[in-house]
């Protein structure tokens, strides 16, 4: 599971099929098309077609194809999944689900999935990625966490989750003025109970977009943020800000030339026959070893990618 690149997603409303067709062919390494807070009320129903229309026909190369289904609360999501899957599942990688707010909502995506794909005859399964944008949801986050195998990711919902707590936020993803305010990171404690109960159950698990669109910089500052609390990627709301996300999540030459040099001590130290491993007048432990094999295979990701 945790095997896929998903540096970056790109979310592209699934009313507008030229956006579609441009996402289709964009950097990003997933592409999300949007049948929830992208699309009015009015147009959700009729934007299922263009979600299956996007995966018959269009060639998305090794990008992800993922869409995200309408909230649980609404009257919307079990359509959302019943039409689409059984119309394309056999080339559909990934359902997203809103406001995962506890493991039987989960539950409930897995068992409708396990039953179109038998009744269709689809032999390779959907996986599921969980967003956490409630209270509810951050309360209950290690119980969706192990809630079925077809869970891949967990993701970061900062706007819905700031209103579901009660916290004043201008923008989704911005610092504002009560970041200021408090002595600290308000979104510490999610963030890192996100990631913590992703990598402790083998799950991907990735940032939530933001709301700046001309601030590049704020965008570097937030996505290495995320990446030094241990998500994966990011999301993104234009095509504009992959590049950015894209290469805060890649490992930097100096991180990989480091990686490299540990990786030839142990062989090193294997050779000679000695137990123990040294770079530069430090030990290295397992610890640097198993971060070190990581960041290796994370280069060979992003580099296989952008050669393609």
């Amino acid at each position: 599971m945790t095997g896929r690149l998903e540096r970056s997603h790109l979310y592209v409303p699934a009313s507008s099929w030229p956006m579609i067709e441009k996402a289709a062919r964009g950097s990003a390494d997933a592409v999300v098309i949007d049948l929830e807070d992208a699309v009015a009320v009015e147009k959700k129903v009729a934007s299922r077609a263009n979600v299956i229309r996007a995966f018959r026909e269009l060639d998305f190369g090794s990008r992800l194809r993922v869409y995200r289904i309408n909230g649980l609360d609404t009257p919307f999501a079990y359509r959302d999944l019943v039409d689409v899957v059984e119309a394309v599942g056999d080339r559909l990688d990934l359902v997203m689900l809103p406001k995962a707010n506890a493991a039987r909502d989960v539950q409930f995506v897995e068992t409708l999935l396990t039953q179109i794909e038998a009744a269709q005859g689809f032999s390779r399964p959907v996986g599921i990625e969980a967003q956490i944008e409630t209270a509810a949801g951050v309360l209950n986050v290690r119980e969706v966490a192990r809630s079925s195998p077809r869970l891949e990711t967990l993701i970061f919902g900062s706007g819905d989750f700031a209103a579901s707590a009660g916290m004043p936020l201008e923008n989704i993803g911005e610092r504002g003025v009560y970041d200021e305010d408090y002595p600290g990171d308000r979104w510490h404690h999610v963030m890192q109970s996100i990631v913590l109960s992703a990598r402790a159950n083998g799950l991907r698990c990735l940032d939530g977009p933001y709301a700046g669109l001309n601030a590049p910089e704020d965008l570097i500052r937030a996505a290495r943020t995320a990446r030094g609390l241990g998500f994966g990627g990011k999301q993104c709301i234009h095509p504009k800000q992959l590049e950015a996300v894209n290469t805060v999540f890649s490992p930097a030459a100096a991180e990989v030339a480091h990686a490299e040099a540990v990786c030839a001590a142990l062989d090193e130290a294997r050779r000679s026959g000695r137990g123990a491993v040294s770079l530069n007048g430090r030990m290295v432990d397992a610890a640097n070893i198993r971060m070190a094999q990581d960041t290796l295979s994370r280069h060979q990701q992003a580099q296989a990618k952008e050669q393609e």
